[in-house]
């Protein structure tokens, strides 16, 4: 069963949360971030990107990098900009973006349930950026990244969040540039903690990584770094823990920088092997059922349609990510693992498809691929396999902003 706790938060004073909460630190560049915490202080990119601050000929996995970080931390607490809650507390997370409601459970999980499989993976994670986590945690002494997981629905959690929700006032409550909405209510009442502490201990065998695989297995390799030295603090990670029926999975897109010597006559006709193909012109195709897939190029949209027996029925053959990377990305196109392979891209739906209009008409990729979203049901079925998915298989959206709710390993 999932074990969690509430948390001393480190957080921004309430007249200055707008200004400290960020976009996460691994969808922005060092110069997007630069940019964006230009003429702001209080930005927790200056804690979360901290290379901002330093030379650009300064690499950004140096040890300095990671101990500015640090002296940025320790200054947002100096100038009171950040404190730190006087008493352990659960926070309930609200998102709204283009009035769709979100809404998550911050606490801190257990280690032990993410080495123990309680709480379930379905991606691989790279060592490299592994590292950079590990790095940043060590030094900071702050897990100021939050690990999105999700569970299956329970009515006594909805009901206990929801009455809070409506009979009490956020601590924040903002909009931010991009048009989200983020409000937070702190939950201190011993009585509701004890509840859903024991709920999720009780009721929920299981949670699921949703985003933030990296940050998940950095907190358990720093527990394991620190040896002896381990503080209580470093058994938990920082969570935030949404229903499953709150949860809006994007379309996950690829482009391509070449067609592996194929002229674009003979891409489409090697296409028709394991594909109905159908022209759609200038009307971007954007799938709307299982096993369709866009194609752009040449200025023009194709309709992809899988073909029985070019899939199997198992939770990772089934998913279109699969069916693309088999049969065109892998057998077409020669990009046999995408993780590494630099001739192919991901676009997150976020961008929409115009931007993979973009990127193909500028001439710096020959094709794109639009693709149908995984459900939430295909994440768990995957998860509950032991198997993992093709990378970039899953795009989630709104983000949490990273500053709003930071825990720290040590005391």
């Amino acid at each position: 069963m999932a074990n969690i706790k509430p948390f001393k938060a480190l957080r921004p004073q309430t007249q200055l949360a707008k200004l400290v909460a960020s976009r996460p630190y691994d969808v922005l560049s060092s110069a997007e971030a630069k940019i964006e915490a230009q003429g702001n202080p209080a930005s927790f990119l200056h804690i979360t990107k901290s290379e901002i601050d330093l030379p650009e000929t300064v690499d950004v996995h140096a040890a300095e990098v990671y101990e500015q970080a640090k002296s940025n931390l320790q200054a947002s607490i100096q100038r009171d900009t950040l404190f730190r809650e006087s008493k352990e507390c659960y926070y309930i997370y609200q998102l709204i973006m283009n009035g769709r409601k979100q809404t998550g459970l911050v606490c801190v999980s257990s280690v032990d349930d993410y080495e123990n499989d309680i709480i379930k993976k379905h991606e691989f994670t790279r060592p490299e950026k592994e590292l950079d986590r590990i790095n940043h945690i060590k030094t900071s002494g702050a897990q100021t990244g939050n690990v999105f997981l999700a569970y299956r629905n329970n009515e006594e959690i909805d009901h206990i969040i929801e009455k809070w929700k409506t009979t009490k006032s956020p601590g924040y409550d903002f909009t931010a540039d991009d048009g989200i909405q983020h409000s937070i209510w702190i939950i201190s009442d011993g009585t509701i903690i004890n509840q859903i502490s024991s709920i999720f201990a009780n009721q929920i065998p299981c949670t699921y990584i949703a985003d933030g695989h990296h940050r998940a297995a950095s907190a358990s390799k720093v527990r394991i770094a620190l040896g002896d030295e381990a503080t209580e603090g470093s058994n938990y990670f920082l969570t935030t823990l949404f229903p499953a029926n709150d949860l809006h999975i994007m379309d996950y897109n690829r482009v391509v920088k070449d067609l592996n010597g194929l002229s674009v006559a003979d891409f489409l006709k090697s296409l028709e092997h394991k594909f109905s193909v159908s022209i759609e012109g200038s009307n971007a195709f954007k799938p709307g059922n299982l096993h369709e897939i866009g194609l752009y190029v040449d200025h023009n949209w194709y309709k992809l349609v899988a073909k029985e027996g070019s899939y199997t029925n198992d939770p990772i053959g089934v998913l279109d990510v699969t069916i693309l990377q088999d049969n065109v990305l892998s057998a077409l196109l020669n990009i046999n693992d995408p993780r590494t392979d630099t001739r192919v891209d991901f676009v997150g739906g976020i961008r929409g498809l115009a931007e993979l209009e973009k990127r193909v008409d500028s001439g710096e990729m020959a094709a794109a691929f639009s693709i149908y979203p995984v459900s939430m049901d295909q994440l768990f079925d995957i998860a509950d396999s032991g198997k993992v998915m093709p990378p970039k298989s899953t795009w989630f959206e709104p983000k949490l902003r990273d500053g709003l709710l930071t825990h720290l390993i040590y005391e």
